[in-house]
């Protein structure tokens, strides 16, 4: 199976889709890429249902590694350890929007992966793993009701960042991931919110910067929208052309 690709802009950031050179014996695998933060996501299913299950048995991991931000572990301690606090609620937050996107009634156990390959000092991970799970599960025979698209949008200096960095967040008053799907008259309609004002949010307002209210949420939600049509948008190219 030849590398197949796919980028497009979110905001000002570029995200690119890579499939077809990783991980191939998994059902579905895609690299997400965003500047130098890099993503493989692996979609795994059995091909028949659990028996006595009366949930969707869904598994979704995030796994870290030294090796990403260049460190090799030393002294004593030579492997991996436990699953860290921020790996955790990465998995939750890839599990949230994953789980009700199923085929009603699927029951066969599913195992979602997200293996962080490489991470820079701009791009938080945890949006390009969403991103990329949702589009390995694209290119997979799972009965996958997607894609999903995720930005992570933040407010700073009365305006909204898509994409922000973590330079921009530290400079935020208020981020929230936000996740989307296709509607039925074919805008994005939003799947999940998460959201909380920074620890530098009063400090920042107390400085100057325009505080967040209903409103201003309310327009950050719609202004998101766009950006979640493109990254659904992008996972059916790549879909199509593999």
């Amino acid at each position: 199976m030849p590398e197949t690709s796919v980028r497009g802009a979110v905001g000002d950031a570029e995200i690119a889709f890579l499939t077809g050179k990783l991980a191939l014996q998994a059902d579905g695998s895609v690299v997400a890429v965003m500047g130098g933060t890099e993503v493989l996501a692996t979609a795994t299913a059995t091909r028949k249902p659990r028996e006595g299950a009366d949930f969707f048995p869904l598994t979704v991991d995030v796994e870290e590694r030294m090796y990403a931000a260049g460190k090799i572990p030393g002294s004593f301690f030579r492997r991996e350890g436990r699953p860290t606090e921020k790996a955790i609620l990465s998995a939750r937050l890839i599990d949230r929007p994953l789980r009700p996107s199923f085929r009603d009634g699927y029951r066969c156990e599913t195992h979602v992966v997200a293996t962080v390959l490489s991470v820079d000092d701009e791009h938080p991970y945890a949006v390009v793993a969403l991103n990329a799970a949702s589009a390995a599960l694209m290119v997979s025979p799972i009965p996958f009701l997607g894609p999903i698209g995720a930005v992570l949008m933040a407010f700073a200096d009365g305006a909204w960042i898509p994409m922000a960095t973590y330079p921009q967040l530290e400079n935020a008053v208020f981020p929230m991931m936000v996740v989307g799907k296709r509607g039925a008259d074919g805008g994005s309609d939003i799947a999940m919110v998460e959201a909380g004002a920074t620890e530098n949010a009063l400090r920042l307002v107390a400085g100057g910067q325009a505080p967040v209210n209903e409103a201003t949420v309310a327009l950050g939600l719609e202004e998101a929208k766009a950006h979640i049509a493109r990254l659904i948008d992008l996972q059916i190219e790549l879909r199509a052309a593999v």
